[in-house]
């Protein structure tokens, strides 16, 4: 870094895999190809007790491919999720004499396809009002997808949930999805696969909330770090290529074939309740529920059928309208499964 005009902040980048190890391979060589403007970079690859062989997979590649003192391979023997799975390494982080200045997540399935790296620190340096910036996403066809968004409501809920281009188009102010040919500008949150955060600011909130085991915990991060004042900026000069859903069969938020995972109506729940209370949420579920009896009424009527995920009502009623109506509305399934004891 004495070479440089001016001292540029050290930033650790976070990778966890989870039964994609060909691709995290491919992520963290991607990192490790680019110059990022003379900043260090540190790689941290945390393998999230994947089934099969990833673990012995990356552990052959740290060798081979003579990563030593630029990856840190963390290999767990549990499947954390995506917000523990991080805190894994944001802890370690934390404890460090040094702990870098920013953070780069990137997803197992994505990897840089530019100078990333280097286009978001260097916003960020320039913008001290920002705590975090999102790069723009690309699929590996070239398409330009939606990678900023705002937060979801009970207005986003009803209008996804009912499928009616009209509704949609009234409350187009509200869609949760902003268009992918987005300009750079601030924006409530940024898409997971790939964006940077300040340590300190990441710190200052506590991290992943651990109750999310998949989905929500990104969004619900941004949003603390909007609350404390900070701004979340999309910079889509910095651009990322993703496959999206290889680890967990989901694109866009939904699975293609079948029934939504149980997870998901959880961690949908928890977001809704930590950041607008028990009313508030009960409200927004109210708002998808009412959407998607409009969603089968329209579609019956044309003789058609719903387009909802399978299994929709039932999972709905059991993951979300049980909770918040009928028992404990922040009851957490950390690992996907099993109930978190009462704190």
């Amino acid at each position: 870094m004495n070479g440089h005009a001016r001292l540029k902040p050290d930033i650790s980048v976070i990778i966890v895999n989870y039964r994609t190890a060909d691709l995290a391979i491919a992520a963290v060589e991607s990192v490790l190809a680019r110059a990022h403007g003379g900043r260090s970079v540190d790689v941290h690859l945390i393998d999230n007790g994947s089934a099969g062989d990833d673990g012995e997979t990356l552990r052959a590649a740290h060798e081979a491919k003579q990563w030593d003192g630029r990856v840190t391979l963390h290999l767990e023997s549990e499947n954390h999720g995506f917000g523990r799975g991080n805190n894994v390494v944001l802890e370690a982080l934390a404890r460090r004499p040094d702990p870098p200045s920013y953070v780069f997540l990137l997803n197992p399935d994505a990897r840089l396809d530019n100078e990333a790296i280097d286009i978001l620190a260097t916003f960020l340096d320039d913008t001290p009002s920002a705590a975090a910036a999102g790069a723009s996403v690309v699929r590996p066809d070239g398409e330009r997808v939606t990678a900023a968004f705002r937060f979801p409501g009970a207005a986003s809920e009803f209008a996804t949930a009912c499928g009616l281009g009209f509704v949609s188009r009234l409350l187009r102010d509200s869609h949760v999805a902003m268009p992918a040919d987005l300009s750079r500008q601030p924006v409530d949150w940024v898409t997971g696969a790939g964006f940077m955060m300040r340590f300190d600011a990441l710190r200052q909130v506590g991290f992943f909330d651990p109750d999310f085991f998949l989905y929500f915990e990104e969004t619900e991060l941004l949003w603390r770090l909007r609350k404390t004042g900070h701004a979340i900026w999309y910079v889509p000069e910095a651009r990322v290529v993703h496959v999206a859903g290889a680890a967990t069969g989901m694109k866009g938020g939904r699975v293609q074939d079948r029934p939504q995972p149980g997870y998901w109506y959880d961690s949908w729940r928890l977001y809704h309740v930590k950041t607008r209370g028990r009313t508030g949420a009960r409200l927004v579920a109210l708002a998808r529920l009412g959407g998607a009896l409009v969603n089968v009424l329209q579609n019956g009527l044309r003789g058609r059928g719903a387009t909802l995920p399978a299994r929709f009502f039932p999972d709905f009623g059991r993951f979300v309208l049980t909770p918040l109506f009928l028992g404990d509305p922040l009851l957490a399934r950390p690992d996907g499964k099993t109930v978190r004891a009462p704190r």
